[in-house]
């Protein structure tokens, strides 16, 4: 008879969510960690991170915007320590609220590394070289993703750092590289910059957030450049050194080579899969070349009774999609009525300043797969509630199909746009057009009446401009 009817191993948001479900389906669960409650997310990745970026939000705007909003300094000190051990805080309480959430629904948690040494069994080691052997008819592969690092590259966790040390050092940088221009580099750009550090992003592909639209990118780009930020697109990383001063990365563009030197290079390049180890190969579980686990619509690997879900399977990694495939994975095991995920369709957020929202297809992506497009654009700076926090840079932008009016993406850049998300995500969902957000009468004065307007404008009739 099996210990457990799931299995998950991983905590983070993927894993304790699908074990949260599974509970409440009547399964018998329990939960595998190495390290974290919470995983990654909430004690070194999206949390913290967040609390570091409103700390910078302040800062900027004391730092270089206390003339506009009436503000005098004499002296002005900001400590940058404060704000690390802030976001210490916030990730710590998260934390104790996983913790809580599996007692109040019986979750049993096991800390330790696990091994798969059977279909249906794992073995747990402990910190103490302690080894338990645990049964269950399904186990839940939630692993997640590690840091990427090319070889002979010098990570020392001082000079060169990945975004662990980065989220986790007091003492900010006064200069940096920033290698990789995707949400884990725009993002410290936004922090370190915001305090007074002198910021260069280098990034291979021709643009900033190259996976986002291009008008997007383009914005993006100018706000940080009045920012201070140096922005190298386009440009390979041929060298990275340690340096008894700091870092220095040798860079190279159209057959021109430079050298750039910083107190500290930050690697933000990309993630692996945590796959290895596990014996998931012995068992006959699919891997694709690059090694995340290959899985079909319900979570499930080739072998029966082994599911994965989050940034081990390499969908999309944000920790929304997995906690959406966690929900979905245990519903699946449970034989519950469930859904399918189109993971084109998920929201993406990036949290730098100004702020990055979209899902869909970019608009050059519609025309490559035969749509006749038609956009509805509107910029923030028509907006009463974005003139009124003084961030008026930015626009919506919503690509839709001309023959039927319907919604293939929408792209935004401007104040608090990753909250604006969900009435898009939730209108393409339930293939609601242009027409219906614009009559969906809007409050003002809000943010959001900028989406509403952008429907307008698909439609051909913008108001307020």
């Amino acid at each position: 008879m099996s210990d457990y009817d799931v299995l998950v191993l991983g905590a983070g948001p993927g894993g304790y969510v699908c074990a949260i479900r599974a509970a409440q389906l009547g399964l018998k669960t329990a939960i595998v960690d190495k390290q974290w409650l919470g995983g990654v997310c909430l004690n070194v990745g999206c949390i913290p991170s967040k609390a570091l970026l409103k700390n910078a939000e302040v800062a900027h705007t004391l730092r270089e915007r206390g003339k506009e909003f009436g503000f005098a300094f004499e002296n002005l000190q900001l400590d940058y320590s404060v704000a690390v051990k802030r976001s210490r805080q916030v990730s710590d309480r998260l934390t104790r609220g996983v913790a809580f959430l599996m007692k109040k629904n019986n979750i049993t948690v096991y800390m330790g590394t696990a091994q798969l040494t059977a279909r249906d069994t794992v073995r747990v080691t402990d910190k103490d070289g302690k080894t338990t052997d645990l049964k269950a008819k399904n186990i839940v592969i939630a692993t997640g993703a590690s840091v990427a690092v090319p070889a002979g590259w010098p990570v020392d966790g001082e000079k060169v750092v990945t975004y662990l040390e980065a989220i986790l050092q007091e003492k900010r940088p006064a200069s940096a590289i920033i290698i990789g221009a995707g949400a884990i580099g725009v993002e410290f750009a936004t922090i370190w910059s915001a305090y007074g550090s002198q910021v260069t992003i280098v990034e291979m592909l021709p643009r900033l957030l190259p996976l986002e639209d291009e008008e997007i990118s383009a914005e993006l780009k100018k706000a940080f450049e009045k920012r201070g930020i140096r922005c190298l697109t386009g440009h390979k990383v041929e060298a990275v050194e340690a340096t008894p001063n700091g870092a220095r990365v040798t860079v190279s563009a159209e057959g021109q080579t430079q050298v750039l030197e910083a107190e500290q290079a930050l690697v933000a390049i990309g993630f692996r899969p945590n796959s290895k180890g596990l014996g998931l190969e012995e068992l006959g579980v699919h891997l694709d070349q690059r090694g995340f686990i290959v899985i079909d619509e319900r979570m499930a690997t080739n072998v029966p009774g082994i599911w994965a879900i989050g940034d081990v399977t390499g969908k999309l990694m944000l920790a929304h999609v997995a906690s959406a495939q966690g929900i979905v994975c245990a519903e699946n095991i449970a034989g519950a009525e469930t859904t399918t995920l189109d993971y084109r369709m998920m929201p993406r957020a990036t949290y730098c300043q100004p702020q990055v929202a979209s899902f869909g297809l970019t608009e050059a992506q519609a025309r490559a797969e035969g749509y006749e497009v038609k956009v509805g654009r509107f910029p923030f700076q028509a907006n009463g509630k974005a003139l009124g926090l003084g961030e008026s840079g930015g626009f919506v932008k919503i690509i839709t199909d001309a023959k039927y009016g319907e919604i293939l993406g929408a792209h935004m850049i401007g104040p608090e746009v990753t909250e604006l998300l969900p009435e898009l995500t939730l209108a393409q969902r339930m293939e609601l057009t242009p027409a219906e957000i614009a009559r969906n009468v809007h409050a003002h004065p809000t943010l959001s009446e900028v989406i509403m307007e952008a429907a307008h404008a698909a439609e051909g009739h913008a108001i307020h401009i």
